[in-house]
């Protein structure tokens, strides 16, 4: 009996799947979009590209040079899996995910064969890269497909490509394709002493500071407890790694047994640790690394053996990009396949897949390697080839011991809600089930202040289901909270005397409940960045402030620590407020400024909020909170509250400001209220842009090198050994 012929997913023209598939013959016949794979291996060392001589029978190309494999995706595959399989079934090597970097997709036009073979194929080009040429005697060529296998400089192939040389298959090297080219020509062509520039430049951004708390009032028991809770913080660490990319753990081990081979290589270590991640949090995730910067891995058995060779040597890869979608899901699953997944799934089955604690797998990536090599249809028996894991299961080892410490800390803590909420996250841990030690946090009155587990919300921006693991270890301040409970006694008061119309004041009101705490360790989800105060766990009423973070944020003149800590108080109370008068419970006529803050931190108040205008804006306006940084400064610009200075530095006009701040926030609070969209529409084109004084002071402050962030270290003392 014939074969059934390869059908192929039918795309639309922008290259989202249709539900329709079709043989491939019929799709090339008619034209119809498809997608396919492209992969170049590169030598490292000797800077080659491995290329394939197409066999006289093959339908396209016949007889000339081409990349080292290509294919398409089959209905139902996926580009990585094609890649993977193409890679054996061509030239006869066996290779893992970690091999395969992305590149790029581009969409590939022709037509040849008289007009028979139109090709309207959008391509996914991935890149491996070896130390060293794999010997020619270790390919096994499908004879069908391969003629001959050879390395060439890629200088040389670019060359020949741009000549159009009748002997290769054409690709356009000045469009898009070209771009694999330039990567690689810039990542070996740059120059070791301006990386190493690059890099201290980066950390100079950064304020190295030491964060310690005080452990007076802490029993031997409480502090053994705390050595228990920081060991398992660690751990969060561990899985982290992992859910931000699947070569993460041995780019980080890499870099740190090279650290001080040389001095870039230590710089690649500093700031690494720094950020967890090859991409850097400061530069909207922009990588600092590369795959040439990574660890190196042997694999002696992934072709045939040749004498006196050990093997292929290649480097674990990782995307140019920060991945939308991290190693939560499938690193080339699209939206629409996973909506498509999700549609098909039972009510109970699509709240694992939309969950926060489950990680989206394929199935074939289960099967053993012949299973998926040997058939082009792997995936056709199933309807979909995604299943969600939770994340018990996904990481059950790690968490398994996790659970092991929270056990033996909420065994030697003193306080019984403490223990009880350690013992229910150790429980959480091993069920994937976190009620009940989302209660027990609420519950807890120990002054060991403990936050862990899967709350982090930055690294899944494909389709923002997915939390990360993170750790806030902390100790309680009473004295701080006080500060807190006044203005939350005084909520419904600021709430009620808001700039704006009654109409559009709400009758009931709910204070946000915010612990104040020094940060003894932190751990997962939580680098790159340092902030003041979190939401957690998953909840905006639910807020940790971190008094030491706070203070080690840097003050000088008119912006203090106590202007800053109440500012920051105040944002996460009453992000919206402004002053206005109040009648106080005694009939005397006040304000809310005056009632809830002391004078003199008035001025400081207002150069705290202009101070943080600033620390937003140094990274444009990309996301929504710079933006609406940008509306408030220019605003208040053209209201006269900040001054632009001839020496292009900014300041506070005290008699000024005020007004400026009630008008907008009435503004705003009216938009609210009335839900007109374009009212909000204007208002953003109008001062969500960067403006001219703007721009000046943001150059200005380059200029002078003002670190933007912290980079804290968190000493251990000998109690903790």
């Amino acid at each position: 009996m014939a074969a059934s012929p390869e059908l192929l997913d039918v795309l639309s023209k922008d290259g989202q799947k249709t539900g329709i598939s079709k043989p491939r013959g019929d799709v090339h016949r008619d034209g119809d979009y498809h997608r396919a794979v492209r992969v170049l291996i590169f030598a490292e060392n000797t800077q080659q590209m491995l290329l394939q001589k197409r066999t006289d029978c093959k339908e396209a190309w016949a007889g000339l040079w081409d990349i080292s494999t290509s294919g398409h995706i089959s209905a139902g595959s996926s580009s990585l899996t094609t890649t993977r399989r193409e890679l054996i079934e061509e030239i006869g090597i066996k290779l893992p995910n970690d091999a395969f970097e992305f590149m790029f997709s581009y969409l590939e036009q022709s037509v040849t064969n008289d007009g028979k073979y139109v090709n309207n194929e959008y391509n996914d080009v991935y890149l491996i890269t070896t130390l060293d040429p794999i010997p020619l005697d270790a390919f096994t060529l499908q004879e069908s497909e391969v003629s001959e296998v050879k390395y060439l400089s890629w200088e040389e192939y670019r060359s020949l490509l741009a000549e159009e040389d009748p002997r290769f298959v054409p690709y356009d090297v000045n469009g898009r394709y070209g771009r694999l080219f330039e990567i690689i020509s810039d990542r070996y062509k740059g120059n070791m002493e301006e990386r190493s520039m690059a890099l201290e430049k980066q950390l100079s951004r950064y304020r190295h500071v030491s964060l310690s708390a005080e452990l007076t009032g802490l029993t031997d028991a409480d502090k053994e407890t705390l050595g228990l809770l920081i060991k398992t913080a660690k751990i969060m660490d561990e899985i982290f790694s992992q859910q931000v990319w699947c070569s993460n753990p041995s780019l980080r081990d890499w870099l740190k047994e090279h650290a001080y081979e040389s001095r870039l290589d230590k710089l690649k270590w500093m700031y690494y640790q720094i950020n967890g991640t090859p991409w850097s949090a400061l530069d909207e995730n922009e990588p600092f690394l590369s795959t040439a910067d990574s660890a190196i891995k042997l694999l002696p058995d992934s072709t045939k053996p040749v004498t006196g060779w050990k093997g292929v040597e290649y480097r674990a890869a990782f995307p140019l990009s920060r991945p939308h979608g991290a190693n939560l899901y499938p690193r080339d699953m699209e939206k629409r396949e996973f909506e498509l997944w999700k549609d098909s799934l039972p009510d109970d089955q699509k709240k694992e897949a939309t969950g926060s604690f489950h990680t989206v797998r394929r199935q074939s990536e289960g099967m053993s390697d012949d299973t998926v090599f040997l058939s082009n249809d792997v995936t056709a028996s199933c309807v979909h080839d995604l299943y969600s894991n939770p994340y018990s299961q996904e990481y059950q080892f790690l968490l398994a011991e996790a659970a092991d410490l929270l056990y033996k800390a909420g065994n030697l803590s003193s306080s019984p809600r403490l223990t009880r909420f350690l013992h229910s996250k150790a429980d959480g841990f091993l069920t994937n089930y976190y009620h009940e030690s989302h209660i027990a946090w609420m519950e807890s009155d120990s002054k060991l202040d403990i936050t862990i587990g899967p709350y982090g919300t930055h690294i899944d921006t494909l389709l923002r289901y997915k939390a990360t693991f993170e750790a806030i270890i902390g100790i309680r301040d009473g004295e701080a909270a006080s500060q807190v409970k006044l203005f939350a006694d005084n909520f419904q008061v600021l709430d009620k005397n808001l700039p704006t119309d009654e109409t559009y004041q709400s009758d009931v009101i709910h204070a946000a409940t915010i612990r104040v705490v020094n940060l003894v360790y932190r751990a997962g989800d939580l680098k790159g960045t340092t902030s003041v105060s979190f939401d957690l766990p998953n909840d905006q009423r639910l807020t940790l402030l971190l008094k030491n973070v706070a203070e080690a944020k840097g003050t000088e003149g008119l912006l203090d620590f106590e202007s800053l800590y109440t500012h920051v108080i105040c944002r996460e109370y009453c992000r919206a407020l402004g002053p206005h008068t109040i009648t106080l419970a005694n009939g005397q006529q006040s304000s809310v400024r005056l009632d809830l803050l002391p004078k003199r931190l008035i001025k400081p108040m207002y150069v705290s909020f202009l101070t943080g205008c600033f620390h937003s804006l140094r990274f444009r306006l990309k996301k929504a909170h710079t933006q609406a940084q940008a509306l408030l400064f220019n605003h208040l610009f053209e209201k006269g509250g900040i001054v632009l200075l001839p020496d292009e530095t900014c300041c506070v006009d005290f008699d000024k400001v005020e007004n400026g701040v009630e008008s907008l926030s009435r503004e705003i609070l009216t938009v609210l209220g009335r839900g007109d969209k374009a009212a909000a529409r204007s208002l953003l084109d109008k001062y969500s842009v960067i403006s001219q004084p703007l721009e000046d002071a943001l150059k200005k402050l380059e200029m002078l090198q003002v670190p933007a962030d912290i980079a804290p270290a968190f000493p251990i003392w000998p109690e903790m050994n």
